[in-house]
């Protein structure tokens, strides 16, 4: 298991071995913007480029978010992080339990793949994420944007994208 907090205190001979090494990454949720900064200042985002053809990444959640080429992430209950590619929107969207104000947050992902991703639609923990309201979300977005329910996969293997579920997505369009 790899910190990637404490990543930018180890000499990078003591851990890059191990993941060049390793058959698979599984990348855990969280604040994807979070996730996405200690991705690159621990020096992990940077190897991706360079790592064996057959290491699978898993992402779960925000784990999946931060591969994407663009993050478009909300935030309701705390503002979102700050930064030179980040940008940031305060929008009204409808819930089931009324309406929300949301900052949606958009900033590059990095770039594993060539979409972006919504996970948790009509998840009750994230109001927010409905279908209805992943069309304004993807509206925001220059990549196409998966909306997928938490019985849904992407499975993506050199370059092609496969949809794998038992639940509800929707792929929208770049601008939608």
């Amino acid at each position: 298991m790899l910190e990637l907090t404490a990543l930018p205190s180890v000499d990078k001979e003591n851990w890059i071995p191990a993941v060049e090494e390793t058959d698979a990454l599984l990348v855990w949720g969280g604040d994807v913007l979070y996730l996405r900064r200690w991705m690159r200042e621990s020096g992990l985002a940077e190897l991706f480029g360079s790592l064996r053809r057959e290491l699978v990444y898993v992402g779960v959640s925000a784990g999946s978010m931060v591969a994407t080429s663009w993050i478009g992430e909300t935030y309701t209950g705390s503002k979102p992080p700050k930064g030179d590619d980040i940008k940031s929107e305060v929008i009204l969207v409808d819930t089931p339990k009324g309406e929300l104000s949301v900052s949606f947050t958009v900033a590059p992902g990095l770039g594993l793949v060539d979409f972006a991703l919504l996970p948790h639609v009509g998840h009750e923990r994230f109001p927010e994420n409905s279908l209805a309201n992943s069309e304004i979300w993807a509206s925001k977005l220059p990549a196409p944007l998966y909306a997928l329910d938490d019985q849904t996969a992407i499975k993506v293997v050199d370059g092609t994208a496969e949809v794998v579920s038992e639940g509800h997505w929707k792929l929208f369009a770049p601008n939608s």
